[in-house]
């Protein structure tokens, strides 16, 4: 689907008074002549979703039943607009209509696969900004894409208490009657594509937010896995694992306006107790970005993980597929480990991509923050913020086994109450998947023993030892021709074998097990790392930097034992006369 913002432009067109999103019907205006398409594409139910989202906010969107459900926004350029949206199992309808001629113009039942909603008086919308991923709104700043709440009272949900500031949406502020001309930061200038690409998105936008959604729409662009902003120094974006810089350096002040509008309202004072803040950015047109804001030297900076537009997959990711065949498993615990920025929250998203596929599980996920939005499928995905939705993982573990579940997706393992939840919730009939920052399986399985007193190590390993279902160990480094990353991966399923090991606390045998359990489907990541460099993936030289003995990564590639160099025959057959000679000459002296 065309991005919403552009199909709203039809709506300022003469005669079209209505645009309809309808599940499985391409987008549709209203005008003199009847319904017609304007993109070809038919629209999804998360399409439309997103689309509500970025008018009335997440909660809002969130409440839609098959009740139908009306609001009033503001939207420059159009003015007031009637939002009327209904949903009714998969299926979901979103009719925007302008406010002057949807009260004088006739009722006709749009031609779309859900019901149209009756026009019903219903609360306008309620004056504080749209929340974006569980973020704390804040009274009368616009949501997302331009759109501006009717200025209208509205009663407070129960508990709930709107920060008493105004505060822009993350990146988006208010737009002026005219749009003022794009401030460029000091030394950064978008090409001109990234500009046509971006113009229709950051028009409705000014000031630092405008800056700040040039740089991340010119990030995503150039397949950057991080853009990093910070006071006195040029943005960077990480390309192939480098940082590159982009442009001339910016001060402080342009920083702290580009920043400061994005940080949550509720996040604002942690922000400056602790120096530092993590939340999720979320824009229909910029797509969604982890985010880091931080004070330092010389001043704000802030780093922007970017979040792909679409759920990756084990294949995508160039994982082996034997890591699904632990997804199947109804109890125990899955472990993806590797350094930070390493690719894990990538390869946890695709394994709950494929319970959501394959099953009709319920799926809990507890993160800091959330990522990837997972859409609907075949599963029934709960997901949790820690700050926004619970107070620690180890409280909404807790929590989580009186909601039913099936699957538990935790963001991090971090501390000694998270782990003894985990263990717990995989003994309990759940199958339990998270994430640790370790470099190995073998130093993973230590790592959740060690976490424990020594009087409860016995028993964690007796957990371990039955309830282990996958480790996973990967690293991502540069490519051969050094325009993207390449996964390689160490894998560890739960066996007979390994369990005998943690239980009998012989884990330090583990690397034997894995040379010789290739039966077992373990991959040691030598191989791993092998495999790659033969298929030209990846350089030998970039692939020696990641293993602990890069000599015998080398003999594995090449076929060469390590320390020994081909030798002719010929000066083979000498030497062995020689040897003969003096062997000859030893035995006649002793002989005589």
């Amino acid at each position: 689907m065309k991005p919403l913002a552009e199909l709203l432009r039809h709506l300022s067109r003469p005669g079209v008074t209505e645009l309809t999103l309808a599940t499985g019907r391409p987008p549709m205006i209203r005008g003199s002549n009847g319904y017609e398409p304007v993109d070809p594409a038919a629209v999804t139910t998360d399409d439309v979703v997103r689309a509500l989202q970025a008018m009335v906010g997440v909660a809002r969107a969130s409440s839609v039943s098959d009740s139908p459900s009306n609001w009033s926004v503001n939207a420059n350029g159009l003015g007031s607009l009637s939002i009327a949206a209904v949903r009714r199992g998969d299926l979901m309808h979103l009719r925007l209509s302008r406010a002057a001629e949807a009260s004088t113009a006739p009722a006709a039942a749009p031609p779309a696969a859900a019901p149209a909603p009756a026009t019903r008086a219903a609360p306008v919308a309620q004056g504080y900004a749209a929340p974006s991923a569980g973020y704390a709104p804040a009274p009368a700043a616009a949501p997302s894409a331009g759109y501006a709440p009717a200025p209208t009272a509205a009663p407070q949900g129960a508990g709930y208490t709107p920060a008493p500031t105004a505060a822009p949406s993350p990146g988006y502020a208010p737009a002026p009657s005219a749009p003022a001309a794009a401030p460029q930061s000091a030394g950064y200038a978008p090409t001109g594509a990234q500009e046509a690409a971006r113009s229709l998105a950051t028009s409705r936008m000014s000031g630092g937010a405008r800056d700040l959604a040039i740089v991340l729409e010119q990030g995503r662009g150039s397949r950057a896995s991080d853009v990093h902003v910070v006071a006195e120094r040029p943005v960077l974006f990480r390309l192939a694992g480098e940082l590159v810089p982009q442009g001339g350096a910016l001060d402080a002040a342009r920083v702290e306006g580009m920043l400061m509008p994005v940080v949550p309202e509720r996040l604002r004072p942690v922000l400056v107790r602790e120096g530092s803040c993590d939340f999720s950015l979320d824009s229909p047109e910029m797509g969604r970005f982890r985010v880091n804001v931080s004070r330092h030297r010389t001043g704000l900076k802030g780093t922007f993980r970017v979040i792909a537009r679409d759920i990756p997959t084990l294949e995508s990711l160039g994982l082996p597929v034997e890591i699904a065949k632990a997804t199947h498993h109804h109890q125990g615990l899955i472990v993806v480990t590797g350094p930070s920025g390493h690719g894990k929250t990538s390869t946890l998203a695709a394994l709950v991509d494929l319970i959501n596929r394959e099953t009709s599980h319920h799926v809990l996920t507890v993160e800091d923050p959330v990522e990837f939005v997972h859409p609907r499928k075949k599963a029934l995905i709960s997901q949790r913020e820690v700050g926004a939705h619970t107070r620690t993982f180890a409280s909404a573990l807790k929590g989580s086994l009186r909601e039913d579940p099936d699957v538990i997706v935790v963001g991090e393992l971090r501390d000694t109450e998270t782990v003894r939840m985990a263990l717990a919730a995989a003994e309990t009939g759940h199958l339990l998947i998270s994430t640790m920052n370790t470099p190995s399986a073998a130093k993973t399985i230590d790592r959740l023993i060690d976490l424990f007193p020594p009087a409860d190590q016995q028993q964690v390993r007796l957990s371990l030892s039955s309830g282990l279902r996958l480790i996973v160990s990967q690293r991502l480094m540069a490519s051969a021709d050094g325009k993207s990353m390449v996964a390689a991966a160490e894998v560890l399923p739960g066996s007979v074998a390994l369990g005998n090991l943690i239980r009998d606390n012989k884990t330090y045998q583990i690397p034997s097990l894995q040379q010789r359990g290739k039966s077992l489907g373990i991959i040691r990541f030598e191989d791993s790392m092998a495999d790659l460099v033969r298929a030209q993936k990846v350089k030998l030289e970039v692939a020696k930097g990641f293993v602990d003995n890069p000599d015998e990564l080398e003999a594995v590639v090449t076929g060469k034992r390590p320390g020994t160099t081909a030798v002719s025959a010929p000066e083979t057959q000498q030497d062995s006369a020689r040897l003969l000679s003096k062997m000859g000459s030893l035995m006649g002296r002793k002989g005589g």
